[in-house]
């Protein structure tokens, strides 16, 4: 093997494959929520299957979150999610991309809560991610009847 060693004995090799011969990769383990699957109308939390809104906190668990489509959304519906205080609310708004006024989240922004909009089917991959990263994520997720 083709190497030197460093000031402090340590070998050193000159290849970058022989880096990844003792590279050793382990899953993160996380007791968050796990999306499991989705389709339209309906979302599998942990293996259980939901056929409505759902708030999904990475630290908190699941509940319903009582908003039945993107018309019936509101302010009030966005204030809430503050006193979780989690890092960053991924709203999932449906099957399509679809952005709310920025009035209607202004208070997580005025709490430093990152808020990020993308389809549902988005969000929740991007939950499953951040969660299984042991960030404090909230899972808004818009769920409509197919």
């Amino acid at each position: 093997m083709n190497g030197f060693r460093s000031p402090l004995g340590c070998l050193r090799t000159t290849s970058k494959y022989d880096l990844v011969k003792h590279l050793k990769l382990q899953p993160d383990q996380s007791d968050a929520p796990a999306i499991s699957a989705y389709g339209p109308g309906w979302v599998s939390v942990n293996g259980e299957r939901y056929q409505h809104s759902l708030l999904v906190d990475s630290k908190g668990g699941v509940r319903a979150w009582d908003v039945t489509d993107f018309a019936h959304l509101d302010a009030a519906a966005f204030e809430a999610m503050a006193y979780a205080a989690p890092e960053i609310v991924l709203f999932g708004s449906g099957q399509k991309l679809r952005f709310p006024p920025p009035a209607w989240y202004a208070q997580l922004m005025v709490q430093r809560i990152g808020f990020e909009t993308m389809d549902s089917p988005a969000a929740c991959r991007t939950y499953n991610v951040l969660a299984n990263e042991g960030r404090h994520v909230l899972l808004a997720l818009l769920v409509e009847k197919a």
